[in-house]
């Protein structure tokens, strides 16, 4: 069940960046303080409850610009990660503002073609222009010029300038890997990534289940701290996955308990919620996501997500 103070900061927090877009690409605003007041109602949702932040952005419906909401998720995801490794608050602060900002050079774009060029993938090397490739590798570059221009702090532009770097070199701009990455991007690039792939639909449905997955294949490229962090924070199935149990049950992920994070809480469903929860454990485990096919037709959604 969405929590309504939660998921009206989440909402709030897309028109805010929304309209900060485009006053920077039309007025060539970037109010620091306005995005530093919201960089800490995020953190502070965060801390008050981390699994309902979680449930209310992975469940939330498709927002109309996903440029804004790839900024948005990508900062909640990096905070959330940041948490978990008990940064100190004015590290979160700098870190939600690089977040959100890392990708300011695109602003001008179609929303479609610059949430691709935003979030690194690799299918635009075979199906975009050439304009659109070079903009994908020198995007960091140009964004963090933008921040510097506008004096934020250093450690901010340096964590936008890495934020597609990736920990054995195989990223970009610099191809630059281990201690030289700063460690807010070695945060930024699993936030990316992971965000990015939890927007990819599996069968039919939109899969941070395979986004962990994903990652974990991939585990060498990141910071093994960072992607511990988000698997213990999130976990492997995160809030608002609908799964399959061990004992044949069904139900929903609820979130996980930080000091167990194997374990999942997860609402339990039939035709009808049934308002029970259970605590996986080694016996009662999470077998699988459901399908879409599933979720249509053996689980009925909180009358709140209809």
């Amino acid at each position: 069940m969405k929590d309504k103070k939660i998921e009206d900061f989440y909402q709030s927090f897309l028109t805010f960046t929304e309209l900060l877009f485009h006053r920077f690409s039309s007025r060539n605003e970037l109010d620091f303080q306005s995005i530093q007041n919201m960089i800490r109602m995020a953190y502070e949702f965060v801390l008050q409850d981390r699994n309902q932040i979680v449930y209310v952005m992975q469940t939330a419906e498709h927002y109309n610009n996903p440029h804004v909401a790839h900024a948005v998720r990508s900062c909640i995801v990096a905070i959330i990660i940041g948490a978990y490794l008990k940064m100190p608050r004015h590290h979160m602060i700098e870190l939600g503002i690089a977040g959100l900002l890392c990708n300011i050079s695109i602003i001008g774009m179609s929303s479609d073609r610059a949430y691709t060029i935003s979030e690194g993938s690799t299918d635009l090397l075979a199906t975009g222009t050439d304009d659109e490739k070079k903009l994908m590798y020198v995007h960091p570059i140009q964004a963090s010029q933008i921040l510097k221009d506008f004096n934020y702090p250093m450690s901010v532009c340096e964590a936008v300038l890495q934020h597609h770097e990736m920990e054995d070199g195989s990223g970009f701009p610099r191809q630059i890997k281990g201690t030289r990455i700063c460690f807010y991007g070695k945060i930024l690039v699993v936030a990316g990534f992971f965000e990015a792939f939890s927007m990819q639909r599996i069968d039919g449905i939109k899969s941070s289940h395979n986004a962990m997955m994903q990652i974990l294949k991939n585990a060498e490229a990141f910071d093994t701290s960072v992607v511990q962090a988000l698997v213990n924070s999130i976990s492997i199935y995160p809030a608002g996955t609908y799964v399959l149990l061990s004992n044949g049950d069904r139900g929903q992920v609820l979130g996980v308990d930080q000091d167990n994070p194997r374990f999942p809480i997860v609402e339990l469903y039939e035709k009808k919620p049934r308002k029970e929860t259970l605590r996986t454990t080694d016996e009662v485990s999470i077998t699988r996501q459901l399908t879409s096919e599933e979720i249509e037709s053996s689980v009925e959604k909180p009358a709140e997500e209809k």
